[in-house]
């Protein structure tokens, strides 16, 4: 009787009923349906960015500064800098906030000086507010220091075909998640607005974009023959199912948070155990 008592303390009633919501869990995670797919090939094939021969972003474009809610242009944010533009979701719940962090982690790793180069965002959910862009930018880089952070930008409808006319981008809207299938893209402009590369954000190193950014800054410009398809989208949408890495690293999770469970337990039973003794 003593045992029963011990094992009913609130130390492990708590204990067996986060292992139950593990396991339950666990089963959602690997028993669950398909999620039923939105959108299909057809549409994730039209998602790239291919810059026509001699691309340029137009400088007059009007846009809103999300940080001080005021109007300015394009070409006031790029600042007559070489800059990098990441066209972005500010309420993505993929890879947009890994994308705009590791673009400000391979620039810091570039060494050089923070006026040598630009940062800017661009929203691409015309429902984003300033609001909704300084949340992505506090949760993403935390207490950073300001001169840090990407100049971030609210572009109207008009605003936004504009621009991503410009640049060949193309995303599509998926109602069904309420999520874009976009480009994850990393955009290197020159000075004048010219699109000098399309580069990966998530494959960036400090050394190779100092180089693009040292070529940029000069003038040049890279071959944009290159179709950059990665996308920035949580599942495989022409399947209905989540892709194989996320599918394992949820698996692989709920497994790990079972296992340390069932060690808890065990743990608690030979200490109740030796209580009696």
């Amino acid at each position: 009787m003593r045992f029963v008592r011990h094992l009913s303390s609130p130390a492990l009633d708590a204990t067996w009923r986060c292992g139950l919501g593990a396991l339950l869990a666990l089963g959602l995670i690997l028993g669950s349906k398909p999620a039923a797919a939105r959108l299909v090939q057809a549409d994730l094939a039209r998602v790239a960015v291919t810059p026509p021969p001699g691309a340029r972003v137009p400088l007059d474009l009007a846009v809103t500064d999300a940080r001080t809610g005021q109007p300015t242009t394009l070409g006031k944010a790029l600042d007559g800098r070489a800059a990098l533009l990441l066209p972005v979701d500010y309420t993505c719940g993929n890879v947009c906030d890994p994308m705009v962090s590791m673009s400000v982690e391979a620039l810091a790793a570039t060494g050089l000086a923070r006026d040598d180069y630009g940062l800017v965002l661009v929203g691409i959910d015309l429902r984003d507010d300033p609001a909704a862009a300084r949340r992505m930018l506090a949760d993403t880089l935390g207490d950073r220091d300001a001169s840090a952070r990407p100049r971030a930008l609210i572009a109207s409808d008009t605003a936004l075909a504009r621009l991503t006319g410009a640049l060949g981008y193309q995303a599509v809207y998926d109602a069904g998640t309420d999520s874009f299938a976009h480009p994850a893209a990393a955009i290197l402009l020159a000075a004048d607005g010219r699109v000098a590369r399309v580069l990966s954000p998530l494959a960036l190193t400090g050394r190779d974009l100092r180089l693009a950014l040292t070529e940029a800054g000069e003038g040049r410009v890279g071959s944009l023959a290159d179709r950059l398809t990665l996308l920035c989208y949580g599942y495989d949408a022409a399947r209905g199912l989540y892709t194989p890495l996320i599918q394992r690293i949820l698996t692989g999770a709920g497994i790990v948070t079972i296992l340390a469970i069932a060690l808890l337990i065990a743990a608690l039973t030979r200490l109740t155990h030796r209580r009696q003794a």
